[in-house]
């Protein structure tokens, strides 16, 4: 089953915890000192903000499949629209491994496709600091470093 994933670039973590904890009635289900996620059911949707973000507001759009098989499917759906993909293949970003590819909408919008096999310890590829600038979850168009494959 898919699920909606938004993320959210913010300001103040903790203030933005309390604001979105109280909006939907529940704790954030990842909380770091620059990261926090909430997979809520109704709506179904994996909601995360960060510190981290290139820009504050919307950062990007995706879809979160359960497993591999959802994943190529939807990467067929892609091609078949004629929509250029970037595929980071398995990378470790936002406190995950996930196998992940990217488009960008008309509007500029980047949208990630992606299956999380396991949790990480590390933001992306390094120990998580709070001075650590960019944000991994970016499309191709605009790229940063911590998109890189897994090892």
């Amino acid at each position: 089953m898919k699920r909606l994933h938004v993320h959210v670039g913010v300001k103040d973590l903790a203030d933005s915890v309390k604001f979105y904890s109280a909006l939907f009635g529940a704790e954030p289900v990842k909380l770091k000192t620059d990261y926090a996620k909430w997979l809520l059911d109704d709506p179904r949707v994996n909601f995360a903000i960060s510190t981290r973000a290139e820009k504050l507001g919307l950062d990007h759009m995706g879809i979160q499949v359960d497993d591999a098989d959802e994943l190529g499917v939807l990467r067929q759906q892609m091609s078949r629209a004629n929509i250029s993909t970037h595929s980071d293949g398995e990378t470790t970003c936002c406190y995950a491994l996930s196998e992940k590819s990217w488009v960008e909408d008309p509007n500029g919008i980047a949208w990630e496709a992606y299956h999380t096999m396991a949790d990480a310890q590390i933001y992306y590829g390094v120990a998580a600091a709070p001075e650590d600038a960019g944000a991994c979850c970016a499309s191709e168009t605009t790229p940063a470093p911590c998109c890189g494959a897994a090892a």
